[in-house]
């Protein structure tokens, strides 16, 4: 198999070293952006990591692509959840190819989503703890209707979770994050929760804070 034949666009950044089965890191944009948003993350994550930087199924415009389509409710934002859960089968299915078209390490494998990446990034994480050791979830939203069946306790441990938010994000509220570390607390995972003081988007202090978290996760695999 080769990475042309996954079901995924994608950009890669390979390891600058030649070590067999490196850890796979899969970054996850959000919505109305695409692979290129967070491919500039790479770099800072280690020179002996696989990182691949995925494109969303769903095109929006020239440019622009989903993972599911919302909508702007007086209860706040409406998900799609039927195409959510098909990117999430879609995810997981990319997932599983990729570690072996680039002979990745398959026992540390981590997904970084951003918006409403870091929705499918939470998504895949808890329907498939078996095939991520890390998720790290910035600024997103856990819809637990989304959620249609609780993972087991046991398939969770050992797993990492990292959550960080904004604190003055106009576009993902912060009651979201708490949210989100309010419903991960009850499980049993490894969970690093961290606010920030800005709005929507990746702050430097979150970037130092997801790095570390990163390096552990691979340190503990």
């Amino acid at each position: 198999m080769t990475d042309q034949e996954l079901p995924l666009y994608h950009l890669t950044e390979r390891p600058a070293s030649t070590t067999p089965h490196p850890p796979l890191i899969i970054l996850l944009h959000g919505y109305g952006s695409n692979e290129q948003d967070l491919f500039d993350l790479a770099p800072f994550f280690g020179s002996d990591l696989l990182t691949l930087s995925l494109r969303a199924p769903l095109v929006l415009e020239p440019g622009a692509f989903a993972w599911f389509e919302i909508g702007f409710t007086r209860d706040g934002i409406a998900v799609d959840t039927r195409q959510a859960e098909r990117s999430c089968v879609m995810l997981i299915d990319f997932i599983e190819r990729a570690i072996v078209a680039y002979a990745a390490d398959p026992a540390r494998v981590v997904l970084i989503g951003f918006s409403q990446g870091a929705t499918m990034a939470a998504l895949v994480g808890l329907a498939r703890p078996d095939l991520v050791r890390g998720t790290a979830i910035l600024s997103g939203i856990v819809p637990t209707t989304i959620l249609s069946t609780a993972p087991e306790p046991s398939s969770l441990e050992g797993r990492s979770f990292f959550v960080a938010h904004g604190i003055q994000d106009a576009v993902v509220a912060i009651a979201h994050g708490r949210a989100t570390n309010a419903l991960l607390t009850s499980m049993p995972i490894a969970l690093t929760y961290q606010e920030y003081p800005i709005g929507h988007t990746i702050g430097q202090e979150e970037l130092r804070d997801l790095i570390a978290w990163l390096g552990g996760v691979l340190r503990t695999a």
